[in-house]
């Protein structure tokens, strides 16, 4: 756990002090005025900021309606089960019971999300209840609650504030360059190509700023991970079945459905990456079989380079070390 969020922390520092270096140095140079690049960098993250506010407080509303979620009472007579499992959760964790919500979304998976306009929330999908034992589906909503006991969502659209101001910084300058004139500084330049450069390098550094958001986001899932195990008796080994049922369950050809119906800007929410297709049963026969093939598997850098969780086979290895501690 300690090493865990000294990774998370260590990340974030190199993401925001590099990341503010560079653009204040672009910009002092350019701009031939401390006070110019002051106000500008200001100006930048102030709009930034105020875009991801405003998604931030109605997301919320736009998920339910993109997943066609609908929160379940109680008093349910087909899914008021899971508002109380989803209560025992809470209670472990220490927070107030989130809404529940049903998602009818094409593949399994769980989600939590929050705001302050909207509360707590936690969304599963109606294929994930048909591949899941309660205990299991337990583990993974132990994984999503975490997510909401840590107020990591928050935290990574506050850290990727820096990638998306070098990214406006870089199209800004490109633009400005492309028109002929020093961008901001009320001077005149000779060489417009050059300004036109420095925008497509800051947009070629915002690319790598968005890696280190990604290896962010892996850390933070990673943490969810340890979170259910540390809250949930027997979470470590449920929340391994329910990863193998879940992937034994898609199909991996299909990997442009995800898109159509997630989006790349809400995958980072979602359970695991996922593979979207017509769910179906899984043998347990087969999960073993792929948990121990993961428990062996080393998979390269590349692997999951470009994506916002991490290798199946790294989680499996990290449940490894809470089940041998007998939780």
């Amino acid at each position: 756990m300690v090493k865990l969020r000294l990774s998370m922390a260590g990340v974030a520092i190199v993401i925001i002090g590099l990341g503010l270096a560079i653009a204040l140095g672009v910009l002092a140079l350019v701009t031939g005025s401390i006070a110019a690049t002051a106000y500008t960098i200001t100006g930048i993250l102030i709009f930034i900021m105020f875009i991801n506010i405003i998604q931030w407080l109605f997301g919320p509303y736009i998920i339910n309606a993109m997943y066609h979620a609908k929160e379940v009472s109680p008093d349910d007579p087909k899914y008021g089960w899971l508002v109380d499992l989803v209560n025992e959760v809470a209670e472990a964790n220490g927070i107030k019971t989130p809404k529940v919500y049903i998602a009818e979304a094409p593949f399994p998976n769980a989600f939590a999300y929050s705001s302050p306009i909207a509360g707590k929330r936690v969304a599963i999908t109606a294929p994930l209840l048909k591949i899941l034992n309660k205990d299991e589906i337990k583990a993974v909503l132990g994984h999503e609650l975490g997510h909401l006991r840590h107020r990591d969502v928050e935290f990574l659209m506050f850290i990727g504030l820096i990638p998306a101001l070098i990214y406006w910084l870089g199209y800004s300058l490109w633009f400005s360059g492309l028109w002929g004139s020093w961008w901001g500084g009320g001077r005149d330049s000779d060489s417009p190509f050059i300004i036109m450069l420095i925008g497509l390098g800051l947009l070629a550094v915002s690319f790598v700023f968005n890696l280190f958001l990604l290896a962010l986001n892996r850390m933070r899932e990673a943490y969810a991970d340890v979170n259910s195990a540390i809250t949930i008796p027997g979470a470590a080994r449920n929340l391994q079945r329910a990863l193998a049922k879940i992937y034994l369950s898609v199909d991996p050809r299909i990997t442009k459905v995800i898109k159509r119906n997630a989006g790349s800007n809400l995958s980072h929410m979602l359970f695991f990456s996922p593979l979207p297709k017509d769910w179906k049963e899984v043998p347990e026969s087969d999960v073993d079989e792929l948990i121990e093939y993961w428990r062996n598997y080393k998979p390269s850098i590349f692997e999951e380079l470009f994506s916002d969780h991490p290798h199946p086979a790294k989680r499996i290895r990290l449940l490894d070390k809470y089940i041998t501690e007998g939780y």
